[in-house]
């Protein structure tokens, strides 16, 4: 899934990012309201987790905007504030869920999937993707080709998602590190190289059929055999 958290609480907010990434999701950050809704204008977003108190613009105003302008993705919101009337306030400006601090994580990350599950249907080209006879489940992080289920590690889901998404286009090596790492620039190692070789490794070796193609000089395909 992707993710967008609008957190000023530094410290919170790398560790949410850091226990989304370790659980497979691709999440974007944003410290203050301004720039959380820039963001979330955008679009794209599996689910947004939210804090209520926020600087420049509070956490309720974001999501009282984004319904304003059409935008349903479902919304977690994150608040000091517990009481039932505070909650009732959040749930009422258009927010699809409520945590008080403090939380668990794996709360949290239950509440954010279960969000997710209940957009599905709205949603539900996204969820399943397939290529030939592979398919990847992204709700039950399923990957299965030919029948055969096929066990990933949460960086090679997201880099197969990502190829999946983009199936029968070259995919640069730029595109893989801002759309799978998150990086805004080249860290000038081999990891694409390694992670591609473990992902080919697993979806192509024991099949009859290549679907991962090296494209020399440009990037990566994955594709219809011909």
């Amino acid at each position: 899934m992707k993710i967008l958290l609008v957190e000023d609480d530094a410290e919170a907010a790398r560790y949410i990012v850091k226990g989304l990434n370790e659980a497979g999701h691709a999440c974007d950050h944003a410290s203050d309201g301004d720039t959380g809704l820039e963001m979330a204008g955008v679009g794209g977003y599996d689910v947004a987790i939210i804090d209520r108190m926020l600087p420049k613009l509070g956490g309720l105003d974001i999501v009282l905007a984004m319904r304003d302008g059409g935008d349903t993705t479902p919304v977690l919101i994150l608040s000091a504030l517990g009481e039932v009337d505070d909650r009732v306030t959040g749930l009422r400006a258009g927010g699809d869920d409520y945590l008080a601090k403090p939380y668990a994580f794996s709360e949290l990350l239950a509440r954010v999937e279960t969000l997710a599950r209940r957009n599905s249907g709205a949603a539900s080209g996204d969820v399943k993707l397939s290529v030939a006879d592979l398919t990847l489940d992204r709700l039950s992080r399923k990957v299965v080709r030919d029948g055969q289920p096929i066990l990933l590690q949460p960086r090679e889901f997201r880099l197969l998602e990502y190829l999946m998404r983009h199936a029968g286009q070259v995919v640069t090596r730029t595109m893989l590190l801002e759309g799978v790492w998150d990086y805004h620039f080249d860290p000038q190692t081999n990891v694409i190289d390694v992670h591609i070789s473990r992902l080919r490794g697993k979806i192509d070796k024991d099949f009859d059929v290549p679907l991962l193609h090296t494209v020399r000089g440009a990037g990566y395909v994955l594709r219809e055999p011909e």
